[in-house]
């Protein structure tokens, strides 16, 4: 592949001649393609079982694998259940360093399109609270899907930059995640269209903008918690000298030594100063390991505990509204389960989150919570992100297709399917997994599954 000019010539200033020659060479070889099983919805191991794709382990991630090139993991009915997410596997490394635990508070605050948004949520397992954040409106339409898709039912998404939300959210998160904008060296062999548009993102555009983000992080976290700093590029000025500048000016902060597993490397504290401790941050380089590129430090808040400043907002917990009573009765008739979380009513929606809301004015919202659906004159539909947070044994009327059936393609295609049954709301599953809805109308299903996350082929 062409590599722009300017580019080579500044891996070739930083690296000695026999690794530059190392590297240029990892271009010519196939890209690696990986994906991340969603333990929300299915273990590793359980996964491993039905998997009908041939797998190898990522070796920094639990839950990554490399599936082979030519293999199609995101036509396959398990991708449109939300078992896995396809992802570059380099990029699955932030996520296993920022080691999300449940109860937790998490801030992802440049989440969009939310691969490692939907790991975080993995290792939260429904408890605390995970705000996902994009600045870009249009990158947020995809970070609300996959969310959704991922069953995730402890997130809310925000639309919003980061200085609003660092004086909304003053030492609230006990950990946050800046997977930051960058100049993207590292998605070259993934994206040709990337290495095109360097010239109008270069490194010191975006290492300006990283700094504004960064200026933000330390209000919003708690002493004791921890900082996750990422890119998917090889620039040292949006790397090394960032986190070095970082600590010079927030003295609280020290360095975590990130894990050299598998090819990873130490980063080059002689490109930022010669401040040994650089050497713990991590970098993936494509011509040490199989991956595209990353570059992920791991910091720590010292200092005592500080009181968050956001309270709760307490006019949104409507207990006894006419829309929380219709879904009620939409329960009862077609739950196993009885949804316990905190209810978020915002018109006829009704939304649903394991803690309560934030108090959130003045911060623009995408998404609530988990949404449960709409009431609509005196009856209730469910929404689609609903059913992919249930499971199975969760729902009172199912029907289960294989995954190599035809009733399952023409599902997810939109198509009405003959099958009779009782009338009711019916889960649609793929070998036990929650798809998607259908109401039986007696002689059939009629689909409901929508519009805009059809299977096209």
């Amino acid at each position: 592949m062409k590599l722009p000019v300017e580019f080579l010539e500044k891996i070739q200033n930083l690296l000695e001649e026999k690794e530059y020659e190392e590297f240029i060479k990892s271009y010519e070889l196939p890209r690696h393609f990986g994906l991340r099983v969603n333990t929300l919805k299915i273990s590793v191991e359980e996964f491993l079982k039905i998997s009908p794709f041939e797998l190898e382990p990522i070796q920094w991630t639990k839950d990554g694998f490399y599936y082979r090139a030519g293999e199609n993991p995101g036509k396959h009915p398990y991708y449109y259940a939300g078992l896995y997410y396809i992802q570059e596997p380099s990029a699955m490394l932030p996520g296993a360093v920022i080691d999300a635990k449940p109860g937790e508070n998490i801030l992802d605050l440049c989440a969009a399109p939310g691969g490692k948004t939907v790991q975080i949520a993995a290792g939260m397992n429904g408890k605390g609270l995970l705000v996902a954040n994009d600045i870009n409106y249009n990158r947020v339409k995809a970070l609300v899907k996959n969310i959704e898709l991922c069953g995730v039912s402890n997130a809310i998404v925000t639309n919003d930059s980061p200085q609003n939300l660092s004086e909304k959210f003053g030492h609230f998160f006990d950990k946050i995640l800046v997977d930051a904008p960058c100049s993207g060296e590292g998605m070259f062999r993934k994206d040709e269209a990337a290495a095109k548009s360097w010239g109008k993102y270069k490194c010191d555009l975006c290492s300006g903008m990283q700094r504004d983000i960064l200026a933000c992080v330390d209000k919003m976290l708690k002493p004791g918690g921890y900082l996750v700093y990422s890119t998917c590029t090889f620039s040292p000025e949006e790397n090394e000298q960032m986190i070095e500048a970082f600590v010079k000016n927030n003295p609280d902060y020290e360095i975590i030594e990130v894990p050299k597993i598998a090819g990873i490397a130490d980063g080059r504290p002689q490109w930022a100063g010669n401040n040994p401790e650089l050497k713990k941050t991590a970098r993936l380089w494509p011509h040490k390991l199989k991956g595209e590129g990353h570059f992920v430090a791991l910091l720590n808040k010292k200092g005592g505990v500080a009181k968050a400043s956001n309270t709760f907002d307490q006019s949104m917990l409507t207990s006894n509204s006419e829309v929380i009573d219709s879904f009620r009765s939409f329960e009862k008739d077609n739950l196993n389960t009885t949804i316990e979380d905190n209810f978020i009513v915002k018109g006829n929606n009704i939304y649903s989150l394991p803690v309560k809301l934030p108090e959130l004015s003045g911060i623009k919202i995408a998404k609530f919570g988990r949404y449960i659906g709409e009431a609509l004159k005196g009856r209730f539909e469910p929404s689609h992100s609903f059913i992919l947070s249930l499971k199975k044994d969760e729902l009172k009327n199912v029907v289960d297709f294989d995954s190599n059936s035809s009733e399952i393609i023409k599902y997810l295609k939109g198509e009405t399917l003959i099958k009779e049954g009782e009338k009711a709301f019916v889960g649609v599953l793929v070998d036990g997994f929650t798809i998607g809805w259908a109401k039986q109308t007696g002689s059939m299903l009629k689909n409901l599954y929508p519009k805009g996350w059809r299977k096209m082929s």
